[in-house]
């Protein structure tokens, strides 16, 4: 199971939204990092077949993805961040008519829809017409539909966008659960939703992957340390302006800032642990001046 960029660039006029990517990936859970803008759905829709490379192959186990055709599109999953539906069928019928698509067969699309219904929690709501369900309900109807062939694999493009925190537990545990024997790509630029569950990392800024390796080698790369400081209310634009600031708190006293230096940044400075929301910050972030 191997799947394989070479060379990869996406050109839009100008623009190089995927900019001379070369990658590998297998088995496991792989995490694509980035701000809003980075490239990673164009890097999906690529990998997706729905466009094509302007430079560069992808290939599936040493096959080219566009001469695969059919053949690769049928161990594919896709979930896009908005995909479509027609609001006045039932969750049930929905997954029919995509198991159609798919190609299944009216008693494997029957038994397989119920069981995905099972497993992401929604067989008691089969019944329920699409245009009811809440957000995180309809994330999870997504989720079935891209596992409905069985994938070896599955391609999420921002899976949690609009869910609240419980609803983001849930679909962390599922992916975690899904990913048994199949390769997933999971974009986000929510730190948390791929902290703890992705097996690899890939943080994408301008259409490059500018880091790639597990969370741990990821926050251990880092060259600068994380400070939680106390400094008075007026200074802190000052902080803001010279530093990377991940956190601000108010106190009755000022306020408390976490902010990552190579030195301490004021006489009572405390070291604290970094962690991947500090790395992200590291790579993606911005001092206030800049």
């Amino acid at each position: 199971m191997e799947l394989r960029f070479e060379n990869v660039s996406k050109i839009f006029g100008e623009v190089h939204a995927v900019d001379h990517v070369t990658y590998t990936m297998s088995k496991g859970v792989y995490g694509l990092l980035g701000l809003n803008g980075a490239g990673k759905t164009t890097l999906m829709r690529m990998l997706c077949t729905v466009t094509s490379p302007t430079e560069g192959i992808i290939t599936w186990n040493g096959n080219d993805l566009f001469k695969l055709g059919e053949k690769y599109r049928g161990e594919l999953g896709y979930l896009p961040q908005d995909f479509g539906y027609y609001p006045d069928l039932t969750v049930y019928d929905y997954l029919m008519y995509i198991a159609s698509i798919k190609g299944l067969r009216p008693i494997a699309a029957k038994s397989r829809g119920s069981e995905l219904l099972e497993q992401v929690g929604l067989k008691k709501y089969k019944k329920r017409k699409m245009k009811t369900l809440s957000g995180g309900m309809l994330r999870r109807v997504g989720i079935a539909q891209a596992m409905l062939n069985d994938p070896k694999i599955l391609v999420l493009d921002e899976p949690t966008a609009g869910l609240d925190p419980n609803e983001r537990i849930r679909f962390r545990n599922l992916i975690s659960e899904l990913s048994e024997e199949r390769l997933v790509l999971l974009s986000t630029h929510i730190v948390s939703d791929i902290e703890f569950i992705a097996n690899e990392i890939i943080m994408m800024k301008d259409g490059r992957f500018c880091y790639t390796g597990t969370s741990e080698q990821l926050i251990s790369s880092m060259d600068l340390r994380v400070w939680n400081c106390a400094v008075p209310k007026k200074e802190v634009n000052h902080y803001l302006e010279k530093y990377k600031v991940g956190n601000i708190k108010t106190t009755s006293g000022g306020a408390e800032l976490r902010i990552l230096s190579k030195v301490p940044p004021t006489e009572n400075a405390v070291r604290e642990e970094s962690t991947l929301e500090d790395a992200f910050l590291l790579y993606f972030g911005e001092k206030a001046g800049d």
